[in-house]
């Protein structure tokens, strides 16, 4: 693995490469023991680069058997290659020539799960950002674009399966019982999207038409066994394919899509040109394995891989400083494809949610940075929630503000622009100024500024005069290496809403910008009149969540009561009863600080049962209506000096007040959401099983025995229903006899099933308490638990770290002990897992004096060996600063 070097990367220092690779013949001959690599480079001089320059190669761990320059073996002065590079001093004089290199691999030995490894008996790859560089020498970067020809020879019986980018051409047999296949990718891509997939996997086969009339063979490989699992991820993939044809008219350009579903991934999954590479949690599905939300996600990122194919592919990015360009763009078109699949509210909602629980404390913490970094020192450790979920907001403001017709039009012009190359952030904007004869210049700070703006409101009525004025003012926070910021173009969408819940149209408007109900702010301040206002109006702002802000607005708990029942936006409906929620919450933090008891408004527990007994609203948004901020929120919230036992306490009060205020209609209304039919993944039905569930939660913490979550547990055909009992169990009645049943049956029934089994894991790993240490601890030694299966390190110890607040934060540190004692041990064999583990301790500083002197030792612990690899330095280092 790479050792910290110390090295930064700016965006200002980008040159093209002196040499391009128009093309590239790779040949594979996978073994058991070992893999010869052989690639032929097609290499070309750039014409303003001097004769003789020298031509520098990347490599990673990379192990040189031979190599040729035109044909001809090269003699061993006239280059100088080790395991990082290869540099070739005098290369020919003439523009262009072929380079023969053949390395060998030992992928069965390759922890790091990234260039060419063995998952399970699978030959595997994965590339992106810098894998490639461990399969053969290569300028592994993304600008340069190069045809791929590839060949893999392979034993039949151990890899009947031969796979590949681009199309088939052709396959046949060989001596001793080996043969081999031929993939072209007529498509010019770089090398992060370069894939192979060899073994001994089931097949799951279908064909799209496409809107020209091609015909498209689709195929998924899993393990043999699972095939029928795979039957809703191909159902996605259709749609996906049909839906970006309809919606952006972008249609696929292969013969073939392929997907392969492995179970050894650092990632969710990787878009490769016509090869697909799943995390197999991301394609395996039915009802007795997969809960709602795995349904969903599968849904959402099989379209998002596929949607990769213009955004990403066709069009990818010139540096790692663009990466927001193909992933925050096509994160904006999966959300998108989810909501016309789903409830386009309930989808925003859940985005916010996201947003708030992963970006917001990026980008308030020592991880800060841009949408588009100007810097970095491992690029594995930019692949964060600011690139992907703020990257996609910031696309979903451009389209606020042109408008969806201008948007379409920008979009088009974009990809008509640069299909074929490597753009960059300003290629992107430029498209859209173009497109829509609107400046964008000041919007653009969205990503080249970090840190989370914040919008702060206030409101006032003159009933004498009909007018409604509304003062907002923005400010930027500092974040590291960033002191100073600039104003922001901040697209609010807003609502007067008057008595009768309908929104008051005005009949003048100043101060601002305003255009089909968004206030563009630009200014520092606005101070924006609304004149014709007979009647005292409700301000509803930020509706649907159009910019990614923090907002403080003075309003009254009616006003917010008022708006929770009555607001058209069914988004800023639920962030008016999110925002009372968080206020009661705050409230019985400090006073559990101050030693007293917690009490909660009985108005707002009347709220919460209206709204959730409200056959108007979905059963899902009913079901998120009622789900109380986490303590990651609270404690955000709070800011500074934070004590997680207090905020359990808190959260805990105001979930068991809900139960009791309204123990008759949650009851009656769990009863009557019980699944009375066969096991539908639609929206609908998950949304009835949703909200049924946290009714459950809420019974629960307000009940002396498990009664009602032993009985759903027993009684549960489904694993959303299943799985969300077992949880109930182990956090509302932990050691109790009907939950150490539950957890056994469960182990039981599903323990060689390692995808239900990590259910099981994050179940145990967020009971909450100073016990979770011992309990976590324990789970390491279990016979299914293992440091090399990321899907399983993830389930344990990404889920204690993230989301048991209690037993993580621990006042003496023996939850920190261990997350270093097992971070350190996964360092050793997956670097880039180890890292993004670590990113659990960014927020060490907000928390109380005890707490955050045992957090730093933990830090100054992960620090400490001299060898660590570059990833997992670069994160702590970034924490410590």
């Amino acid at each position: 693995m790479r050792k910290d070097t110390g090295r930064i990367f700016r965006i200002e220092d980008y040159r093209p490469c002196d040499y391009t690779v128009p093309a590239i013949e790779l040949a594979f001959a996978l073994g058991a023991d070992e893999t010869l690599v052989t690639a032929q480079l097609t290499l070309e001089r750039r014409e303003d680069v001097p004769e003789g320059a020298p031509l520098v190669l990347d490599g990673d761990e990379l192990a040189l058997v031979d190599l040729a320059i035109d044909g001809k073996t090269a003699a061993p002065g006239a280059y100088e290659a080790g395991p990082q590079g290869l540099t070739i001093a005098r290369p020919p004089s003439a523009r262009r020539f072929r380079l023969t290199i053949r390395t060998r691999l030992d992928p069965a030995r390759n922890g790091t799960l990234m260039g060419l490894f063995r998952s399970s008996g699978v030959w595997c790859t994965q590339c992106e950002p810098e894998g490639f560089r461990r399969i053969t020498y290569f300028p592994d970067r993304p600008d340069i674009l190069s045809v791929y020809t590839v060949r893999i020879e392979a034993d039949r019986d151990a890899a009947p399966l031969l796979l590949s980018n681009g199309n088939p051409v052709e396959r046949g047999e060989m001596d001793g019982g080996r043969h081999y296949a031929v993939w072209h990718d007529p498509f010019p891509k770089p090398s992060y999207l370069f894939a192979l997939v060899a073994g001994d996997l089931a097949v799951v086969t279908d064909s799209f038409v496409t809107a020209s009339g091609r015909e498209v063979a689709l195929a998924i490989h899993v393990e043999h066994g699972k095939e029928a699992r795979a039957a809703y991820a191909m159902d996605a993939l259709k749609r996906s394919m049909r839906w970006d044809e309809e919606v952006f008219g972008l249609e696929y350009d292969l013969d073939v899509f392929n997907i392969v579903a492995v179970s050894d991934f650092n990632m969710g999954a990787m878009e490769n040109k016509g090869l697909n590479i799943f995390n197999d949690k991301y394609v395996l599905a039915d009802e007795r394995t997969a809960t709602d939300a795995d349904f969903a996600n599968i849904e959402a990122i099989i379209a998002h891989e596929y949607f990769h194919n213009w955004t990403g592919n066709r069009i990818t990015c010139r540096d790692w400083f663009q990466l927001c360009l193909k992933e925050g763009l096509t994160v904006f078109r999966d959300h998108e494809f989810s909501a016309d699949m789903r409830s386009r509210p309930v989808k925003r909602i859940a985005e916010v949610r996201t947003l708030r629980a992963h970006q917001f404390p990026e980008d308030q913490g020592p991880l800060a940075h841009p949408v588009r970094p100007r810097r970095y020192r491992e690029i594995n450790n930019f692949y964060t929630a600011t690139v992907y979920e703020k990257g996609s907001e910031v696309v979903r403001m451009i389209r606020t503000i042109l408008g969806p017709e201008d948007f379409r039009r920008g979009l088009k012009l974009y990809l008509e622009r640069h299909d074929g190359e490597a753009a960059t952030i300003e290629d992107f904007i430029r498209a859209f100024e173009d497109a829509s004869g609107r400046d964008l210049e000041q919007f653009a700070l969205w990503y080249h500024q970090a840190g989370t703006p914040n919008v702060a409101a206030t409101s006032t009525y003159d009933a004498a005069a009909g007018a409604f004025t509304v003062e907002i003012e923005q400010s930027v926070p500092p974040t590291p290496s960033e002191s100073r910021k600039r104003l922001m173009h901040i697209p609010v969408a807003f609502g007067l809403v008057g008595p009768d819940g309908r929104d008051i149209e005005p009949a003048s408007v100043d101060g601002a910008t305003i255009e089909n109900g968004v206030i563009h702010v630009r200014k520092r301040r606005h101070t924006i009149r609304f004149g014709g206002i007979e009647e005292r109006p409700v301000l509803s702002l930020n509706r649907g969540f159009s910019a990614p802000v923090t907002l403080a607005m003075e309003q009254s708990g009616p006003d917010l009561a008022f708006l929770a029942r009555n607001d058209g936006d069914l988004v800023a409906r639920w962030q008016a009863l999110n925002t009372l929620f968080t206020e009661a919450l705050i409230r019985g933090y400090h006073a559990i600080r101050a030693q007293k008891a917690a009490s909660f408004d009985d108005g707002l527990i009347a709220t919460a049962g209206a709204i959730v007994t409200d056959e108007t609203l979905e059963p899902a948004y009913r079901a998120l209506a009622l789900t109380v901020p986490a303590e990651t929120d609270i404690a955000r919230e709070i800011g500074a000096d934070i004590n997680p036992d207090a905020i359990l306490a808190a959260r805990e009060g105001l979930v068991a007040a809900l139960a009791a205020g309204n123990a008759g209609i949650f009851a009656d209304l769990y009863g009557r959401l019980a699944d009375s039919g066969p096991f539908s993944p639609d929206a609908r039905s998950a949304g009835r099983r949703a909200l049924r569930n946290v009714l459950l939660d809420h019974l629960s913490a307000g009940a002396a025995a498990p009664e009602r979550a032993a009985a759903q547990f027993a009684d549960a055909t489904n694993m959303t229903d299943k799985a969300a009992a077992m949880t109930v169990l182990a956090h509302r009645f932990p050691g109790h006899g009907e939950t150490v049943e539950a957890l056994r049956a469960f182990e039981a029934r599903h323990g060689d099933d390692p995808l239900v089994m990590d259910k099981w894991y994050q179940t145990q790993a967020t009971v909450p308490g100073a016990s979770a240490v011992a309990m976590v601890e324990a789970l390491t030694r279990h016979r299914g638990f293992s440091l090399s299966n990321p899907n399983r390190v993830r389930a344990l110890i990404g889920t204690f770290s993230t989301m048991n607040q209690t037993g993580f934060h621990r006042p003496d540190g023996a939850g920190y002990r261990l997350f270093v004692k097992t971070v350190l041990d996964i360092e050793k064999r997956n670097p880039q897992l180890a890292a993004r583990l670590a990113t659990a301790l960014r927020s060490w500083r907000s928390l109380e004096p005890e707490r955050q002197q045992a957090a730093r030792e933990a830090l100054t612990a992960l620090a400490a060996p001299p060898d660590l690899s570059s990833d997992l330095r670069d994160i702590v280092e970034r924490t410590l600063a």
